[in-house]
Formats: C-alpha cells, structure tokens, sequence
C-alpha cells in the first residue's frame, strides 16, 4: 500500500521510442531517482548520442538534486538504456528486478555470448524481489514483481505513484505485449490485478505513450480508478480468459521492435555496451532468424 506522501515526478518524454523517463523526487528534500533513462541511437549507422539523457541531466543540476537510484523497469527491447552515463555523471545505484538472470541466460544463447558475459546480474548495483523497499531520501519505494511482459518486470511503487513499466499502457491504449521470450498473458493478467489493487487514487505512471487513436496528445499520466474502469484490454472486470485471448490474438499481428537488437544486448548489461574486440571497436551482433 502506498503511503499518503506523493513525490514530485517530472517527465521526459522521447518521441523517437515513445518512452517516458521519470525523475522521481523527495518532496521534503533534494534526493531524486531516474526511472527508464534512454540513450539515443541511430541504427542504421550504429551511432549513440546523449542528447535524451543529457536532457535529464540538465534538469537534476538545476534543481540542485543528488541521484539516490537508477531505476529500470525491466530489461527494455525498444530503447537503450543511459543509466551508465547518467551514474557516472551523477553517481547513484543502477537497480533492476532479479530475474534479470533468465533474461540474460535467454539472450546470451540467443548472441552467442561467451563466459566474459556474467549471467548472475551482477552488471547492476541491486537486484530487487517482491516485497524489497528502498529510499530516495526520506520517501519509501515498495517493489511489485510484475511479469509478463518479459519475467523480470517490476512496478515501483513509490509514495502515491506506481512506475509499472511496460505492463499498462493509457486506459485507451491497454496493455503489453506477453510473446517475447519468457511472457506470458496469464501471467500479465494476474501481474495487472495486483496494481489494479492499490488504492483507486494511486498516480500511475506509463513508460511508453502511442497515442491510441482518435487521441491528438501524448499522455502518460493516469491512476489505478481509470485503469480499472476504462482500460481497453482489462478494464471493466474482464476475465482471465478473455483477456488471454484476445492478448494472444493481438501479439500474433505484432512486429518486432525497431530497436530489439541492439537494445537487449546492451540492456542486459545495465545500459553498457559489449566488450571491444581487438580492433578496440565494440560490435552489436545481429542473430539471423534467431528472433
């Protein structure tokens, strides 16, 4: 349960991946926590840029604040993760789920990665299981373990606000995706209903907006009251059942992520890039008919 206490969240949103980062801020102090960070990346010319993070960055030097955390959701397949650059410009523990451990034992057979890739999680500073607290100064976060959309996905609940990652989308826009390996839509359905549980007003917020149609804004901002009520996929009351079918109906029509190669690669690392090869140039592999 969320205490009455409710943090300052301020957001950033990258158009380019659709995602939201949050920085997440002790109202009684100057402690703050990143949520999602992005490292921007251009594919097709295999070049990063720090403009999104730098952005962030900006804003928690003006405010005057100190980074307790960097938290991530879970091992994202649609943006990069800047978590490494942002800590080493601002200091502060990277934090993911512990199942990040069949993440990586998952991709690293799918890359091909040699001993060198420590499959423990140890790339990350905690490793977070249900029911874990930590603190941003003097406000609480409670940690849900929320899979289906990848097993290691976590909900940060944090005052009167619920970080949840992938696993809600905006009331008009539903929830997501359960194919890619180790998801599950029964497990989503039964990951959902327990955010469903927090108290009606609990603040939630999303880290990806597509504007669902007829919508001209971007919005990533609601609560756990209108996702019960209005949520296109689960809202309503909609059964397990129903909810499974029509989950694996609509992911059966669903491309890959523009960015999954090389975002798992690196996220799987906690936002770091592969090892250099010889040459002392770092490579991305990209595994043919291997996703």
């Amino acid at each position: 349960m969320p205490s009455k206490v409710s943090p300052v969240v301020r957001a950033f949103f990258d158009e380019a991946t659709n995602t939201v980062t949050y920085v997440v801020r002790d109202p009684a102090g100057t402690r703050c926590a990143v949520v999602d960070s992005v490292l921007d990346f251009d594919y097709a010319s295999g070049r990063t840029d720090t403009r999104s993070a730098d952005a962030v960055i900006a804003w928690i030097e003006a405010e005057g604040l100190t980074v307790d955390w960097l938290l991530e959701t879970h091992v994202h397949a649609d943006h990069l993760s800047a978590a490494p650059y942002i800590q080493e410009r601002l200091g502060g523990k990277i934090g993911i789920g512990d199942r990040i451990t069949l993440v990586q034992e998952t991709f690293g057979k799918v890359f091909n990665e040699g001993t060198r890739f420590q499959r423990d999680g140890s790339q990350f500073d905690r490793l977070f299981t249900e029911g874990d607290s930590f603190h941003i100064g003097q406000l609480r976060g409670d940690v849900l373990h929320t899979p289906g959309h990848t097993p290691a996905c976590l909900t940060y609940v944090i005052g009167d606000a619920a970080f949840v990652g992938d696993t809600l989308f905006m009331p008009d826009f539903g929830t997501a995706r359960c194919d890619f390996p180790g998801g599950s839509a029964e497990v989503m359905y039964d990951s959902v209903q327990k955010i469903l549980s927090l108290p009606d007003e609990t603040r939630v917020f999303v880290c990806h907006d597509y504007k669902a149609p007829g919508r001209e804004d971007y919005a990533w901002e609601t609560t756990v009251g209108e996702e019960k009520a209005r949520n296109v996929h689960i809202g309503g009351g909609r059964s397990k059942a129903d909810f499974v079918q029509m989950r694996e109906a609509r992911d059966a029509t669903l491309g890959m992520p523009k960015l999954i190669i090389p975002s798992l690669q690196v996220n799987m690392r906690a936002g770091r890039m592969p090892e250099p090869e010889e040459n002392g140039t770092t490579y991305l592999k990209v595994p043919v008919n291997g996703l």
